[in-house]
């Protein structure tokens, strides 16, 4: 299976997604997750990342696991990361075992 192209960041799916099919407001939602409304308004916006503390949190609420939730952030992050690297590496060259 390849990789997702532009793979969406897992506050996306939070604003689009989980918050109107609960019907739910950020500050309904921050309070049921126990976070601040400015916190979990900065990853519904993209401007933060899912934490390991929040995945676990958003497991705990909406049921499933918080890796589910911390494998969404790695993809839209790697993804960003391999398109936006101006890194230029040279590989490691391995010396021939004696």
């Amino acid at each position: 299976m390849g990789r997702m192209y532009d793979p969406a960041h897992p506050g996306e799916i939070l604003k689009e997604d989980v918050l109107p099919g609960l019907g739910l407001t950020v500050t309904e939602a921050a309070a049921q997750l126990g976070v601040s409304r400015v916190a979990l308004s900065r990853v519904i916006n993209g401007r933060a990342a899912i934490s390991p503390e929040l995945a676990i949190r958003l497991a705990q609420w909406l049921g499933g696991n918080a890796e589910s939730w911390l494998q969404m952030q790695l993809r839209h992050d790697l993804w960003n990361a391999e398109r936006n690297s101006s890194a230029n590496v040279t590989p490691v060259k391995r010396s021939k075992a004696a």
